[in-house]
């Protein structure tokens, strides 16, 4: 069985969706420390042709706390607006929107489930059967740290594989992992395009590009679109 595990990103880029799709369970990492200036409220998306970050407004957000621990105080009228004044002429707009009005009314506004909710809202739009589980609700040894925290959870749920983002390579020992009857991959990206109106291409926005200018059928042919990278 096929694991991974990162961090809730919201909307992240299509880098995230694509580990969801390359493995059987998926694991939001939601008991660990929230890290401001990070991507877990933020992304990019094309406003007037550049890149342009967008930020979900939180309540007493602090490193101190767990990210399951923070609420969003966000009524995300200023993002909506963002989407709608530069991506209202892409091909998939009207689609896209309606999977983001669902997302950004959804009545839970603790971080970590809201952001949950929105990658299994996505995740659906694409048709990804991967079966998305939360780390809090997880039997662990919450006693461990880093990687063996992540091997316990690979041995908890069964897993022989465990596949992390390509950025995790410094975090985790591919020896370690062997010595515990599972085999480390990282997932890279390859070279993905699409035509963003008539624009000079801007790569690695927010999936919120990706599904506004791609059908649900090309969007998979782009989650495919990668190598594994072993031992």
């Amino acid at each position: 069985m096929k694991l991974g595990i990162m961090q809730p990103y919201f909307l992240p880029y299509i880098g995230y969706f694509q580990l969801i799709k390359a493995v059987d369970k998926y694991v939001i990492y939601d008991d660990v420390n929230y890290i401001k200036g990070g991507w877990i409220n933020r992304n990019n998306i094309l406003v007037n042709k550049n890149k342009n970050l967008f930020t979900i407004m939180l309540k007493d957000a602090s490193s101190n706390k767990l990210i399951n621990e923070i609420e969003i105080c966000d009524n995300f009228k200023k993002i909506k607006k963002t989407i709608e004044m530069n991506y209202k002429k892409a091909p998939f707009y009207d689609d896209v929107y309606l999977l983001l009005e669902r997302i950004f009314s959804y009545d839970n506004k603790n971080l970590a489930k809201f952001i949950a909710n929105s990658i299994v809202e996505i995740s659906k739009y694409l048709n990804i059967d991967t079966e998305i589980l939360i780390s809090s609700e997880i039997n662990k040894d919450n006693s461990l740290k880093a990687q063996d925290k992540v091997i316990d959870i690979c041995k908890n749920l069964g897993a022989n594989m465990y596949i992390n983002a390509i950025g995790g390579q410094d975090l985790y020992n591919y020896d370690d992992f062997e010595r515990n009857g599972i085999t480390l991959n990282f997932i890279k990206t390859n070279e993905i395009k699409y035509k963003q109106f008539d624009n000079d291409f801007i790569p690695f926005l927010s999936i919120i590009d990706v599904l506004m200018f791609n059908s649900i059928e090309d969007v998979n042919k782009l989650l495919d679109d990668y190598e594994l990278i072993g031992k």
